[in-house]
């Protein structure tokens, strides 16, 4: 299925449900997110629209930051084996050829993802666009001795690439 596309201009005269609807996915299942950015309307530009909604989030305190990261799937893992990504997550994934892992690689990320997850609370996030499976891995291994606050900063910052691409996806500029 093609994805929708809009432009600014559209977005910008939308409705609050229609304008939220269409940037639900931006932050994944945060629609709270869209929500936040559609009373700051109207947007001169995608950059305005990214800032504003990534400072809403970190804005919107630890809780709430913490709720967006656990809603956000692990890579190549048990979501993805069964099908249950959203359509946005399942492109990341499979362009970064996550869906071609060799078992050794699979065990390796779910490994990987079962550290990080005890360690810090909370599923790895990267945005995984310019990535292959090799530099992936990579760099999860590298990520999984930061401390705690280094990962939630990592995580949000993950969350804000991730939504760029998303919301440049979505917007014919």
């Amino acid at each position: 299925m093609k994805a929708m596309h809009y432009t600014l201009e559209q977005l910008n005269n939308a409705s609050t449900e229609a304008f939220v609807a269409a940037l639900s996915g931006i932050f994944e299942h945060s629609p709270w997110v869209a929500e936040a950015a559609a009373g700051q309307r109207p947007y001169a530009s995608i950059e305005v629209l990214h800032r504003t909604m990534s400072g809403a989030v970190e804005s919107a305190g630890e809780a709430k930051q913490l709720a967006l990261i656990n809603a956000h799937p692990e890579l190549a893992g048990k979501a993805a084996v069964r099908g249950e990504l959203t359509a946005e997550s399942t492109r990341e994934q499979s362009g970064a050829g996550l869906n071609l892992c060799t078992q050794e690689e699979f065990d390796k990320l779910q490994s990987l993802n079962r550290a990080y997850r005890e360690k810090f609370g909370f599923p790895f996030i990267l945005a995984v666009r310019g990535y292959d499976r090799h530099g992936i891995i990579a760099n999860f291994e590298s990520r999984v001795s930061n401390s705690r606050a280094d990962e939630m900063r990592a995580s949000l910052d993950q969350i804000y690439r991730i939504a760029r691409f998303r919301l440049d996806e979505l917007i014919d500029a």
